[in-house]
């Protein structure tokens, strides 16, 4: 098992991995269709936008975080 404090890049690892995959496959199929070799396109464009995606999210998140935390109003 991975440790706890680990946790912030493990989910940051997971979350780049599906959105990436999702919206590389969308902007492949948008741009090639249907065509026999979509699947090795696609991932091809997936592990490309991966490798930008997950230390994006690192870099991200806490800005994320700050902005969500002066946004939201605690409740009494």
């Amino acid at each position: 098992m991975i440790p706890a404090r680990y946790s912030h890049i493990l989910f940051g690892f997971i979350l780049s991995g599906l959105m990436s995959f999702i919206v590389s496959g969308i902007a492949t199929f948008r741009s090639v269709g249907p065509v026999p070799d979509f699947l090795n396109l696609w991932i091809g464009a997936w592990l490309a936008s991966w490798v930008v995606a997950f230390p994006s999210v690192l870099v991200a998140a806490p800005v994320a975080r700050r902005l969500v935390a002066r946004l939201v109003r605690e409740t009494p």
